[in-house]
């Protein structure tokens, strides 16, 4: 679109027909009409010289027309607009089977934090490589499960840079990455992995609290808030017979379990076959094993069944309201907490215990009752080396057990043979 104007003074220099540079005061500026946008391109060429403004202003012109050519806007996107269109991007991944769904689930939370942060009206280009780096401070208080871990904020932030390093290529942006404070190591040491779990008679505890409370709110489930204890109370006791991962979990439906019963000797005992789709895995790859049920899938299923209508069962997700709707993790931590306190677990304000301590509990009660580490690393999706890594002081427990059976330590700190 040309300019309107037609006569201009010597402190006006027309670009190209289309925009235009005036003298205001001692410096130059750049204008040009954005038809598309209903706005004009304004911006100081921070220049005193006629020559010099001329050159920057024709730059000016021409990146403007190429960023309209690519169906880039001038003016800045929000910070909320700016995660909108990364997420859309990554649901194109989740449809190309790039991501798994709970993968998207995970990066969309990991955004909305970064939103609450920064302001959803934040413009994008305004921002500076030094906006976040006090982000782990802020979201160590204002987060709502007590006191948020190392992991999940470097989490946060590695989802968070890989955005704006997607948005930097797209010209929405104006830096590469943010400069997050560098953050302390996170303790993987064999003490860290002992007190991010449970003993067996800590979950024996929490099952009871947790069944209990389920069987309870299970009585009146129109009340408000009942639906979700017996979901979210199941979601965790199943969580411990079965070492999934949350995610895995969450995207279990009714079609991925089979009931099964096994002869045992002269005992027959019901267990459940369950298979891990490749799409819902971490690792991409599918797998089945079996748990001991202890009927907590049947109870579950009965329960929820009339909820479901006409639904086809087998398309059903398992841990939902309404068969179709993931379970909030949120939903899940507020019950979590609950029974921790319910159950009475000591140090848990100190052993950062989060229902991911339920999968370090199986793999550890399995190795323990004798499992070989590849057997564990198969039915728990991951790979041998992992687990020895992990869990290596677990056999040095056993090992001392097994040197020490038959012998106590007496009073005087003597050891004495049985």
């Amino acid at each position: 679109m040309g300019l309107k104007k037609k006569h201009f003074t010597d402190d006006e220099v027309v670009i190209f027909d289309e925009a235009l540079i005036q003298k205001r005061g001692d410096y130059w500026h750049f204008r040009m009409w954005l038809e598309g946008e209903g706005k004009y391109a304004r911006v100081s060429l921070r220049t005193r010289n006629r020559e010099a403004a001329i050159g920057k202003g024709k730059d000016y012109f021409h990146q403007i027309k190429a960023n309209q050519s690519a169906g880039k806007t001038y003016f800045s996107l929000t910070a909320q607009q700016g995660v909108d269109m990364y997420l859309e991007q990554r649901k194109k991944d989740v449809a190309a089977k790039l991501i798994v769904p709970g993968r998207l689930s995970t990066i969309r939370t990991h955004l909305m934090h970064w939103v609450e942060f920064i302001g959803p009206k934040t413009k994008l280009k305004e921002l500076e490589r030094t906006d976040c780096e006090n982000y782990y401070a802020e979201r160590s208080q204002d987060s709502h499960k007590g006191k948020i871990s190392l992991t999940t904020v470097k989490n946060e932030q590695s989802t968070i840079n890989a955005m704006i390093e997607w948005l930097y290529k797209r010209n929405e942006v104006t830096i590469r990455e943010f400069d997050f404070k560098k953050l302390p190591r996170v303790d993987h040491s064999e003490e860290a992995i002992r007190r991010a779990t449970f003993t067996r008679e800590e979950v024996t505890d929490l099952r009871k609290a947790l069944f209990a409370e389920a069987t309870k709110a299970a009585k009146d489930l129109s009340a408000r808030g009942n639906l979700k204890r017996v979901i979210t109370a199941y979601f965790l006791m199943i969580a411990s017979i079965t070492g999934l991962r949350t995610g895995e979990q969450r995207q279990l439906k009714w079609g991925d379990i089979r009931f099964e019963t096994v002869t045992k000797g002269k005992e027959e005992i019901d267990v459940v076959a369950i298979t891990v789709r490749a799409e819902t895995s971490k690792v991409r790859k599918r797998r089945q094993f079996y748990v001991q049920d202890d009927e907590l899938f049947d109870n579950l299923l009965k329960i929820q069944k009339p909820l479901l209508g006409k639904q086809k069962l087998s398309d059903c997700l398992i841990f939902s309201k309404d068969g179709k709707t993931m379970l909030k993790e949120q939903d899940t931590l507020e019950t979590f907490a609950w029974a921790l306190k319910e159950a009475a677990v000591k140090n848990r304000e100190t052993r950062k215990l989060v229902p991911y301590s339920f999968r370090h509990y199986f793999i550890t009660d399995r190795i323990k009752s004798g499992l070989t580490y590849q057997r564990v690393a198969q039915i728990c999706g991951t790979s041998l080396a992992q687990i020895e890594r992990t869990y290596f002081h677990i056999d040095k427990e056993i090992m001392i057990s097994n040197a020490l059976a038959g012998y106590f330590v007496s009073d005087e700190g003597t050891i004495v043979t049985t």
